[in-house]
C-alpha cells in the first residue's frame, strides 16, 4: 500500500481528491497510495514505509497485485530477531517466516490462508513466527493481539489466532471472551492475563522493530530475513523459499546444525531499512489565488517576498514530518518568507478538529506555535485531557482555554479554513501554496527551495517594476502566472473504456439517455459526500441526457459504510433510494444502526420491512457483487465514476465531468446523424 514516503500527503486514504485536470490524478494517486500502503504493502523490492506514507503513482490493489507476475525479489537479508514471539513449526526448520500482522486487517486475514497453505506444503521445513503490529486506525486490533498473547499463556496462541482471523469483523470484548471459551481456555485466568504489562511491552517492541525494518504496513513478511510485503500470491512466497532452501541445506551439509541455520543466515543482515531516496521533483506550476485571513497564525513578516500558506491537520503524520523542513526554511530565508497556517482536519481523524480548535485557543493567548509543536510531538494523544495538559505546560490561562473549547468559539474559523482549502484543492494534507503556487505533501527542503527561489525572483521583478513591498502579496495574487499551454502539459493516458452494466443498481434519469454515469461510492467517504452537489449540477444541466446509477464500494476501514449501503438498498426496496442516499451523505458521522432507522422513519418507510431487511442481510450479496465489480474495473478508491465506461476518479469539479459528458454527447449525436444519413 503506499510505497514512497517523502512526498506524503495525507488525504482520504483510498478516497479521491477534488482537484482539477491532471492534478486530480496526482492527488488521487497519493491518497489511494496511503490506504493501499496500510493494507497491501509493497511488492518484494525491499522495505519501505508502507504503513504511513504515500506514492505519487497509485499503488495497485491487492487483487491487481495478485493478478500480475511478481518482480524479482530483493535479495537483501534483514536481521529479524525472533525473541519470545509465538512460533509454530520445528526449531530445526530450514526456512523461518516472520510475519508482522494485525488481526483487524482484511489483507492479513487473506494472507493467513496463504501462510497456512505454505505450512501444509513445506511441513517441517517451515517455521512461522508471529509479531504484532496493530495499526492505529484499527481500534480492535490491539485488544485482539492481547487476547491472542494471553491465550498463549495457556498454550493456545495459535488456536486464538485462527479464531480471530476467521472472525476478523467480530473482535469486540464479548467476541474475544467467547472465542477464549470455545478453544477451552480457563477464561478467568485468560482475562486476568490480559492486563499483564509484558504483552503491551511486547507489542511496543514488535512495532518498533517493524518500523526499524521498514515494515510498517500489514501484513509484512521476512523469509529467512528477506522482505515480502502484502497479501501476495502464494507463488511469490514459494519463489523466495525455493531460493533460500538450497542455501540453508548447503549450510547443514557444511556442518551447521539445523537449529542454528536461521541465526547464521541473519547474523550479518541489515538491522534497519535504508531511508527512502528523496526524489527531486519539478515544482508545480499550478497557481491559485490564496487569501490570508487576518487572524490566521503566521510567522515571518507580512511584507515578506514569499508567503507560504499551509493547510494542515494535527493528526496527520505527514504534516508532522514536514515540520523540520519548515524550520529549515525559517532558518535559511529569515525575513524573506512568511508561513501561514490554516486548518484542514480530515474527517477520518477523530481528534484533529478539536486539536485545531485547541491550537486557536492557544493562539488567542499568543502561543499558537508552541501549541502547534506540542500537538505534532504528541499526535497519538490529542484527547481533551491531553489538550488541557499541554495548555498547562505552556503556561496558558487554562480556564480561558477550557472556555474556548467548551463554547466552540473557534469552530467556525476551523471550518472556514477547511472550506477554503477544499475550494482551492487542498483536500489532502499537508498542502502548501508558495505565493499561490501549489505544493503537495511532505516534500524535502530542496524541493521547497527550488520553488521559493523562483518566487523570490518573481517578487523581485514586481518590486523593481514599482510595486510597494506592503502591496506585494496582493499584487502577486492578482497577477498569477498563466498555466502552461495544454499541449505542453504531460496529461496521463486515460484508462481504457470499461463495460459497466447498470443491472439492478439504483438509477435515475431516462433509461435511453445517451450518457450513463455509474458511480462506485461509499456513504462514509467524505469525498463521496463532497461530490454530491457536483452530481446534482450534472443532473440539472443535462436533464434528459444523463442517467446516473449508484453502485456500492464500502471501504473496509469504514466500519459503518456497509450497514449504510444495506440500509440504502432497504430504502430502495421501498422506492426511496435517492432520498435515503441524500440523508446518509448529509449525516456521514451518524451512520450507526439507530441513526439508520431514524432516517428511515423520517422518510416514512415501512419500519418493519426496513428492519427485517437489515437483520436478514438480504442485500449483502448485491453489495459484495458491486464491490467486486468495482475492483475488477479499477474502482479501488472512492468515489470513482464511469461515464459511458470512461473513468473519472475523485470529487473533481463539474468541468471535469462536463468535458467527458460533452464528448460522449457529441459521439452520440454523430452516431445518430450517420444513422439518419443511411
Amino acid at each position: 500500500m503506499d510505497p514512497s514516503d517523502n512526498k506524503g500527503a495525507h488525504g482520504a486514504s483510498s478516497h479521491a481528491s477534488s482537484v482539477s485536470g491532471s492534478k486530480a490524478n496526482v492527488i488521487v494517486a497519493l491518497l489511494v497510495g496511503l490506504v493501499l500502503g496500510f493494507f497491501g504493502g509493497r511488492a518484494a523490492t525491499g522495505p519501505g514505509r508502507s504503513g504511513d506514507s504515500n506514492a505519487q503513482a497509485a499503488a495497485p490493489s491487492a487483487a491487481a497485485q495478485a493478478a500480475k507476475p511478481s518482480r524479482p525479489a530483493d535479495p537483501s537479508i534483514f536481521k529479524v530477531p525472533l525473541e519470545d514471539s509465538p512460533r509454530k513449526g520445528s526449531d530445526d526448520a530450514l526456512i523461518t517466516l516472520v510475519e508482522f500482522s494485525d488481526y483487524q486487517c482484511p489483507f492479513c486475514s487473506r494472507a493467513n490462508a496463504t501462510v497456512e497453505q505454505l505450512q501444509k506444503d513445506y511441513g517441517d521445513k517451515l517455521r512461522v513466527v508471529m509479531k504484532q503490529n496493530p495499526l492505529p486506525f484499527h481500534p480492535r486490533a490491539k485488544p485482539a493481539a492481547l487476547a491472542a498473547m494471553s491465550a498463549g499463556e495457556q498454550g493456545k496462541y495459535w488456536e486464538m489466532h485462527a479464531k480471530m482471523f476467521a472472525n476478523a469483523k467480530q473482535l469486540e470484548d464479548a467476541d474475544l471472551e467467547k472465542y477464549a471459551s470455545e478453544i477451552g481456555l480457563d477464561v478467568a485466568r485468560w482475562k486476568k492475563d490480559l492486563a499483564n504489562p509484558k504483552f503491551g511491552q511486547a507489542i511496543d517492541r514488535d512495532q518498533a522493530l517493524a518500523s526499524q525494518l521498514g515494515a510498517n504496513g500489514t501484513p509484512a513478511f521476512f523469509i529467512n530475513g528477506r522482505f515480502l510485503s502484502g497479501a501476495q500470491p502464494i507463488e511469490n512466497f514459494k519463489n523466495i523459499i525455493s531460493e533460500e532452501l538450497p542455501k540453508a541445506e548447503a549450510l547443514v551439509k557444511g556442518g551447521l546444525k539445523p537449529n542454528q541455520v536461521y541465526a547464521a543466515i541473519i547474523e550479518k543482515g541489515q538491522t534497519r531499512a535504508a531511508p527512502p531516496q528523496q526524489e527531486r521533483q519539478q515544482p508545480s506550476t499550478a497557481y491559485r489565488k490564496i487569501d490570508v485571513p487576518a487572524e490566521a497564525p503566521a510567522f515571518g513578516p507580512k511584507n515578506a517576498k514569499v508567503t507560504i500558506v499551509e493547510w494542515s491537520d494535527f493528526q496527520c503524520p505527514f504534516c508532522s514530518r514536514v515540520s523540520p523542513t519548515l524550520a529549515k526554511i525559517k532558518e535559511q530565508y529569515g525575513k524573506e518568507v512568511r508561513v501561514v497556517f490554516r486548518h484542514q482536519p480530515l474527517p477520518f481523524h477523530q481528534d484533529a478538529k478539536l486539536a485545531a480548535e485547541a491550537s486557536m485557543a492557544a493562539h488567542e493567548q499568543g502561543k499558537f506555535w508552541e501549541m502547534h509543536d506540542k500537538l505534532f510531538a504528541n499526535q497519538k494523544a490529542l484527547t481533551r485531557p491531553s489538550l488541557e495538559k499541554y495548555a498547562e505546560e505552556l503556561g496558558l490561562n487554562v480556564a480561558k482555554f477550557r472556555q474556548a473549547l467548551d463554547s466552540g468559539k473557534f469552530r467556525a474559523a476551523v471550518e472556514a479554513d477547511s472550506t477554503a482549502g477544499s475550494a482551492v484543492g487542498a483536500n489532502g494534507t499537508p498542502t502548501f501554496f508558495i505565493n499561490g503556487r501549489q505544493f503537495v505533501g511532505a516534500q524535502p527542503f530542496e524541493n521547497f527551495k527550488t520553488a521559493i527561489d523562483e518566487e523570490i525572483a518573481r517578487a523581485d521583478k514586481a518590486l523593481a517594476s514599482g510595486v510597494k513591498i506592503e502591496n506585494l502579496y496582493a499584487h502577486l495574487m492578482n497577477n498569477l502566472p498563466e498555466a502552461p499551454p495544454a499541449a505542453a502539459q504531460a496529461e496521463p493516458a486515460e484508462p481504457p473504456v470499461q463495460k459497466i452494466e447498470v443491472g439492478q443498481a439504483p438509477a435515475k434519469g431516462p433509461a435511453n439517455a445517451p450518457v450513463t454515469i455509474v458511480a462506485f461510492s461509499d456513504f462514509e467517504c467524505p469525498f463521496c459526500g463532497r461530490v454530491i452537489p457536483t452530481l446534482k449540477q450534472v443532473e440539472e444541466e443535462y436533464k434528459g441526457k444523463v442517467r446516473i446509477a449508484f453502485k456500492h464500494q464500502p471501504l473496509p476501514f469504514h466500519s459503518n459504510a456497509k450497514p449504510a449501503a444495506a440500509a440504502s438498498m432497504a430504502a430502495h426496496e421501498q422506492g426511496k433510494f435517492w432520498e435515503y442516499h441524500d440523508k446518509l451523505f448529509a449525516n456521514q458521522r451518524a451512520l450507526d444502526r439507530v441513526s439508520l432507522e431514524k432516517y428511515a422513519e423520517e422518510l416514512k418507510l415501512d419500519m418493519g420491512k426496513f428492519k427485517a431487511a437489515l437483520d436478514s442481510n438480504k442485500f449483502s450479496a448485491q453489495i459484495e457483487a458491486d464491490s467486486a465489480e468495482g475492483m475488477r474495473v479499477g474502482a479501488n478508491g472512492t468515489p470513482t465514476f464511469f461515464i459511458n465506461g470512461r473513468t473519472v476518479v475523485g470529487a473533481v469539479p463539474f468541468d471535469n465531468f462536463k468535458r467527458v459528458i460533452d464528448e460522449e454527447l457529441k459521439k452520440a449525436q454523430g452516431g445518430a446523424v450517420a444513422k439518419d444519413s443511411k
